[in-house]
């Protein structure tokens, strides 16, 4: 990364609050943050635009910053012919969305960094991932595709704007291809997604597609659930089979907890190292299911270790959760994580050492060469569960090993630390730790979520006018405003409404619906624009409707509006989830892999869910014993709600006339009789 030295002068970046900018604040490239500067000076001096996005843990930004934005006669050549422009993929995803699909679109495929020529009104004529500063591998280096553009802007200069007015016609178009077909696709539509998923399995490492490997955590989350409501025991074996060969892989921490972003193989063994905080929320979640599905206390284990990592190393002290943790650490992908022989020798004692090589599979030439350095460093090994079988005595000899290579590894330097809060990337992890507080009865989680949603509303919600922002970081918030940040908050605040019951969070809940809907809702077509249309510094206002990585913001804000609407009796929530489901109708059936996020609303609306009232003083064990016991069975639609706040007016029927704590097991308008026996609660929702 580039260095931070003073002496060096600093560009237009240096005023940012985001760490991918400041990365990027001493090239000698002239950057400009995305807003009304830039774009001025590139009508003023009649300049293409050179828009490059990334992100502050991006391996192969890294690259080629190295290799070409901290070169002097790059930064010359651009600041002469271009207007250059800096944008953190994280903090505006809705105009990475823009230029993405253009190059998907145009190129076949995308990535970050994402490098786009665009001209002056913002529209897009050439564009591509990451290039190389020497021609390598069918790919033109840096310098000769800026050559070329600016050759074909002096002499080609009516082709480049009718092919930017062209291309941007075509994606506006395309942006409004979706139209409500007017029916919710039929349960057969769940069915064919399932059938559909299973056909993408890797039968010996598990997943789902192949190399590189992303968990896409939405995808066994769906078919477990999925396989479970249909007694499909060929998706619950694979869901399993999955969630165990990522844990024993090198995409998962051994020592430290929590997941990398994928793996560059087949086998889930290396990795692209950097962390992200939404893979570990969605993988909580999808470990905790497995727990609950299969009674392994392993996946439990793994979902422990997991929230141990974001609380440990990916929290504010404030409370809000950090963005993400880099690749590389000292100029070095993976150094922070991996060891060779020698130094995990000298770390342990004979017998530790003995038992910890053979587990993890560490060998003298090890698994790993980082291929993007010209200089790798030699013997490294990432390490993965290569022989799971101990005695009691190697078991015990193991966790002290652990203990000790953790210590030892604590003292490297760290990678680096995006230390932004995101509302929507903490609105995955706000519902990850609330539930896995439930699911594992932790009152620390508990209060760690408690303080997260207090930290957000303190810092990023305005209560006046109901305006939720998307970035805070070192006391300073955006102004932008998004869908991702308002759906993902609500469905984490429903999380902790249910592992709670308490009236305020449910109260929050239905605030956050509302102005999310008042923002975003297309009232003509249904389903919901990504930004709110106030900006004025987008080509186009697009609706995401890719389960990716992320969920999309459609797919997540119809499932929350639905929970919300069954805990609530809203028909407006209804209705506009409804309304987003009949606007993806054809994605649904046609290409049910773009959308497994949205698969689990669609299920949701088929399936109505059994609900779990619990009554009584929340501050009694009893009552947080029931509460445990509602949330400790595998039931993919059932809610868990109280008496009191903006509940259905059922659900208020059944407050008990005392402080005893009681639990009904209800759908419809039709309740089994109440009890105060945990166990029991168990038995009802199992056969409910």
């Amino acid at each position: 990364m580039n260095p931070t030295s003073p002496a060096r002068p600093t560009n237009h970046l240096s005023g940012e609050k985001s760490p991918y900018l400041l990365q990027h604040q001493f090239n000698p490239v002239d950057w400009y943050p995305w807003g009304e500067a830039a774009f001025r000076r590139a009508r003023a001096e009649d300049k293409p635009i050179f828009l490059s996005i990334g992100y502050s843990t991006c391996h192969w930004c890294h690259v080629m910053e190295r290799e070409s934005f901290e070169d002097d006669e790059v930064g010359r050549f651009l600041n002469e012919h271009f207007v250059s422009i800096k944008v953190d993929r994280e903090e505006r995803p809705d105009v990475d969305k823009i230029y993405m699909t253009y190059v998907q679109a145009t190129q076949g495929g995308g990535g970050w960094p994402l490098n786009v020529f665009l001209t002056p009104d913002l529209k897009p004529f050439f564009g591509g991932t990451y290039f190389p500063p020497t021609p390598r591998h069918g790919r033109a280096s840096f310098l000769s595709v800026l050559r070329q553009i600016v050759e074909v802007w002096r002499t080609r200069r009516a082709e480049v704007f009718e092919s930017a007015d062209s291309i941007t016609r075509r994606l506006s178009e395309w942006s409004q291809r979706e139209t409500p077909t007017g029916d919710v696709p039929g349960p057969e539509a769940l069915n064919a997604a399932a059938a559909a998923f299973k056909a993408e399995y890797d039968p010996q490492h598990g997943g789902f597609g192949d190399a590189p490997k992303f968990p896409r955590p939405s995808v066994p989350v769906f078919l477990l659930a999925h396989g479970a409501r249909t007694g499909d025991l060929e998706a619950l074996r694979m869901v399993r089979h999955t969630c165990e060969c990522m844990a024993a892989g090198g995409m998962y921490d051994q020592l430290g907890g929590g997941f990398a972003r994928y793996s560059v193989d087949a086998e889930w063994r290396v990795p692209h190292f950097e962390k992200m905080l939404y893979d570990n929320a969605q993988l909580i979640h999808l470990y905790l299911d497995t727990w609950l599905a299969t009674g392994e206390a392993r996946f439990a284990g793994v979902a422990r270790e997991t929230v141990g990592y974001v609380l440990r190393d990916l929290t504010h002290p404030e409370g809000g959760f950090y963005s993400a943790e880099d690749a590389d650490s000292e100029g070095k992908e993976g150094k922070f994580y991996c060891w060779t022989r020698a130094e995990m020798a000298a770390a342990l004692d004979p017998d530790e050492f003995a038992v910890a090589a053979r587990y993890f599979g560490v060998t003298e030439h090890g698994n790993f060469v980082d291929h993007s350095d010209p200089d790798p460093l030699p013997n490294q090994n990432v390490l993965t569960i290569a022989d799971p079988t101990l005695t009691p005595d190697e078991s015990r000899l193991l966790a002290a090993a652990r203990t000790k290579l953790l210590a030892v590894r604590s003292r490297r330097i760290r990678p680096h630390l995006d230390d932004k809060v995101l509302a929507s990337w903490n609105g995955l992890m706000l519902g990850a730790l609330a539930r896995a507080a439930a699911v594992l009865n932790e009152p620390t989680y508990l209060a760690a979520a408690e303080r997260n949603l207090a930290f957000l509303k303190r810092r990023l919600w305005d209560p006046t006018t109901r305006t939720l922002y998307h970035r805070w970081r070192d006391g300073d918030r955006d102004k932008v405003q998004l869908l991702d940040a308002y759906a993902f908050l609500l469905a984490g605040v429903i999380e902790l409404y249910e592992a709670t019951t308490t009236a305020e969070h449910l109260e929050f809940a239905v605030t956050l619906a509302e102005a999310m809907i008042q923002r975003f809702a297309d009232r003509d077509a249904g389903g919901f624009w990504q930004t709110d249309g106030a900006g004025g510094d987008l080509i186009l206002r697009l609706k995401e409707d890719y389960d990716g990585a992320e969920p999309s913001g459609n797919s997540v804000a119809a499932l929350a509006l639905l929970k919300l609407a069954a805990i609530s009796d809203r028909d407006d929530f209804r209705e506009k989830a409804e309304r987003t489901l009949r606007l993806f109708a054809d994605r649904l059936r046609q290409l049910p892999q773009a959308v497994p996020y949205l698969l689990q609303a669609l299920a949701f609306w088929h399936h109505p869910p059994t609900r779990a009232v619990v009554t009584g003083d929340p501050a009694a064990p009893e009552f947080r014993a029931l509460l445990h016991a509602a949330h400790a069975v595998y039931q993919p639609h059932r809610l868990v709600l109280g008496t009191h706040g903006p509940v259905e007016p059922f659900a208020r029927t059944l407050a008990a006339g005392d402080a005893r704590a009681v639990a009904y097991v209800c759908t419809g308008t039709a309740c089994q009789p109440p009890t105060s026996d945990p166990e029991r609660l168990r038995d009802l929702l199992r056969t409910a």
